[in-house]
């Protein structure tokens, strides 16, 4: 389970694989409620876009924004059931979440070791998600949030290394490039079978 990543950077390596212009980011290190930036595709007008979205999906019932502090990763297995998801899964509201690396604790030393996670060619990497929107009732404003998809890692050789011997093995997917506009163009049933290890690119635990 990601509670922590750092948001991509590397405006060159955006350009190259979405022809978008990297926005600034108000925080590098992402946290659930914090900015992080997304890709996303309207399915009505067919255009791609990029932008900030809160860390945490907000789901357009829920009463507050603190909502989306349980609701920062998504599993696979229920998100077409789960009330928080399922209506941005239903409506193919398919987003990358871009980042330089993500974090998740070690325990192969017997502690909690924090640990940084990274693709094997030190590129940035697109995170399979979903996003949702939510109108704050006071102000009108209009949030758009998001939920990293995870899946399980018990047969991944660096993910399975996370989280405690006893606890559940499970990642997140960020997607070979190959997979980028597959995802963003997916129905349901083709963003299920895109969420499994082999599309999950070379991973390696970093400094």
């Amino acid at each position: 389970m990601c509670v922590q990543y750092l948001t991509a950077a590397n405006t060159d390596w955006v350009k190259t694989h979405f022809d978008l212009e990297l926005p600034p980011s108000g925080a590098h290190d992402v946290f659930p409620t914090y900015p992080g930036i997304i890709v996303l595709k309207s399915h009505n007008t067919q255009r791609t876009a990029i932008g900030p979205a809160r860390f945490g999906l907000i789901p357009a019932w829920a009463k507050d924004d603190d909502f989306g502090r349980k609701t920062y990763n998504a599993r696979s297995e229920t998100v077409s059931e789960r009330p928080s998801y399922k209506n941005a899964w239903s409506k193919r509201h398919y987003a990358l979440a871009l980042a330089d690396a993500f974090y998740e604790p070690c325990y192969e030393s017997g502690k909690a070791v924090r640990t940084k996670i990274s693709q094997a060619n030190q590129e940035p990497m697109a995170i399979a998600s979903i996003w949702d929107t939510w109108t704050e009732p006071e102000t009108g404003e209009l949030i758009v949030s998001f939920s990293m998809l995870t899946i399980d890692a018990n047969e991944h050789p660096v993910m399975r290394r996370c989280h405690k011997p006893e606890d559940e093995k499970r990642t997140v997917v960020p997607l070979r490039p190959d997979l980028f506009d597959r995802w963003l163009n997916a129905t349901p049933d083709a963003a299920l079978e895109l969420l499994n290890l082999d599309s999950i690119p070379d991973l390696v635990f970093s400094e």
